[in-house]
């Protein structure tokens, strides 16, 4: 069965998450609760995870935070993935689900184009400005390593899109292969090889 698990990196605009919500499981993280219900949703940090509960949205959808408001139907983030980023565990949650083949999309881990902050919801509630300096990665890059290494069975497939960093060290774990956007826009398109 295939999942799709969405960072919030800008190379993912190109992507309908209706089309994905059609076609498997649909794992993301923060601010997409504002426009879509999930699979399950992961928010780590605490503004934006107590907005979302007060919203209403986890007594009627599944959602995973650090600290979980009583009554509110929050789930606590798994133990071995607890201090780890959203997206990661958004991924470790997918491979907890038992998904054979996993697809991470918007996981760009750079800046964008212009050299910025790369985030579709730059310049919202709980974001950064648009135009402010980029992320530091390095640790959703050890995170992401840690979680496809722990799901060795399963396949995971990173979508790379105009935005997405090239990085040496995801090149050498075994069970993560990049995919260019333009085969995966393909293969969704034509509901092939899921």
């Amino acid at each position: 069965m295939a999942a799709f698990v969405l960072g919030n990196g800008t190379s993912r605009q190109e992507i309908s998450i209706d089309q994905l919500l059609q076609l498997g499981s649909v794992y993301a993280c923060n601010g997409v609760y504002r426009t879509h219900a999930v699979t399950a949703l992961i928010a780590t940090d605490h503004p934006i995870s107590k907005v979302i509960q007060e919203s209403g949205y986890s007594k009627i959808n599944r959602f995973y935070t650090r600290r979980p408001i009583t009554g509110l139907g929050a789930e606590i983030v798994p133990k071995p993935y607890f201090g780890f980023s959203s997206g990661p565990i958004a991924t470790a949650v997918a491979a907890m689900d038992k998904n054979t083949r996993i697809y991470l999309l918007g996981f760009d881990m750079g800046p964008n184009e212009q050299g910025k902050f790369n985030n579709v919801f730059a310049g919202t509630e709980f974001y950064k400005a648009l135009g402010a300096a980029p992320t530091y990665t390095g640790n959703w890059v050890k995170q992401l390593t840690k979680v496809v290494q722990d799901f060795s069975n399963q396949k995971f497939i990173r979508v790379v899109g105009a935005t997405t960093a090239s990085i040496s060290e995801l090149a050498t774990v075994k069970n993560l292969e990049h995919m260019p956007m333009a085969s995966f826009l393909e293969r969704i398109n034509n509901k092939k090889d899921l």
